[in-house]
């Protein structure tokens, strides 16, 4: 099978997920400025991955807008993020960012990525200094939000090449 890997990566946590997952399946892989748009129904496999915001997936209008052409290929997301992977994590950034006709045509994973503040522009530094804000102020803060006040400042990375192995089978597997 043809395959592609598309991402956008702010801070490297997605794009080192899509050069592993290129490299296990042998794929073309394209940063998303230069992907081959009008080429993606040359592949059976089309494999976006954006980094998560506010539980958005960075760029991923670029699949949604190329989905009809995409019909009868085989289309995989995954978003990356400093969140722990949990099934109900994986549901909010599906119902965030697919209608429930999207959700049928792409298959969504969620691969636990890192935080590096450092590394992000002034215009999230800004969101995220508000997000760390309003962290401070939580009486009870849980165990996920105390270690993401820990992560501002000191960087967090939980990218692991096992975390893509499911993605890896499934993008293998014959439809």
């Amino acid at each position: 099978m043809k395959t592609i890997v598309i991402y956008k990566s702010k801070t490297g946590f997605t794009k080192q997920y899509a050069e592993w997952i290129a490299a296990e399946l042998k794929a073309d892989l394209f940063e998303a400025a230069r992907a081959p748009l009008a080429k993606l129904t040359d592949y059976d496999v089309i494999i976006y991955g954006g980094g998560l915001y506010a539980a958005g997936i960075n760029g991923v209008k670029l699949i949604k807008r190329n989905l009809a052409k995409l019909k009868g290929k085989k289309v995989i997301v995954f978003a990356s993020g400093a969140s722990p992977s949990r099934a109900e994590v994986l549901d909010v950034i599906r119902n965030h960012n697919f209608t429930p006709a999207e959700q049928q045509l792409i298959r969504l994973f969620y691969l636990r990525g890192g935080f590096d503040y450092r590394k992000l522009s002034p215009f999230f530094k800004a969101i995220m200094t508000v997000l760390k804000w309003s962290l401070q102020r939580k009486k009870n803060p849980t165990p996920d939000e105390q270690g993401m006040l820990a992560a501002y400042d000191r960087p967090v990375n939980f990218t692991s090449r096992e975390n893509i192995k499911e993605l890896i089978a499934y993008a293998e597997a014959e439809v």
